[in-house]
């Protein structure tokens, strides 16, 4: 996976395995390789322990309060990843790493999540982590429109959400 400079990537990844959680190492290595992600080992239980509490802190950046317990919580997943830029080109093209060589798929999505997630609180906006508004849906998405005002997760619950102010504007009575 190649990490844009909004950390667009990275941040959409996470937002689907928070949303919908691996259950098994073999569904976390396919939804990884769907990502973009080039798995060079073999994913373990220990990397699945691992990433489920990546996206739990992940979670917690989402429902932060306030832009400074957001940046706070994000710092704090920067310093457990303790990742650093390495210049690669495994994947046919220079592009950035932000971790070591040769770590286990947990530790890879730790600091891809992380400094992904810090790229595009910077570069996007620190609001643009957000739940879907429709009440009854919890998704979680990375806002990455254009205006930054995105409310949904989908156009499924934005045609949702439609539809039910539009039916409750027509039972109100007129004047």
């Amino acid at each position: 996976m190649h990490l844009n400079p909004y950390g667009e990537d990275a941040v959409n990844l996470a937002a689907d395995l928070v949303n919908r959680r691996p259950a098994t190492p073999e569904e976390l290595a396919d939804r990884c390789r769907e990502a973009g992600l080039v798995l060079e080992r073999p994913v373990t239980q220990d990397d699945l322990v691992r990433v489920h509490a990546v996206l739990d802190a992940w979670e917690k950046v989402v429902d932060a309060g306030d832009e400074h317990e957001r940046a706070a919580l994000v710092n704090r997943m920067l310093a457990d990843s303790a990742a650093y830029p390495r210049m690669t080109d495994h994947a046919g093209g220079w592009h950035l790493h932000y971790r070591d060589d040769r770590q286990s798929l947990g530790a890879v999505l730790s600091s891809l999540i992380s400094v992904g997630t810090a790229l595009h609180l910077v570069g996007r906006g620190v609001h643009r982590l957000r739940r879907c508004a429709v009440g009854e849906c919890t998704a979680i998405f990375a806002d990455t429109s254009r205006t930054g005002r995105q409310r949904y997760c989908s156009q499924r619950c934005a045609n949702r959400d439609a539809v039910r102010r539009h039916r409750a504007s027509r039972a109100t009575p007129g004047p």
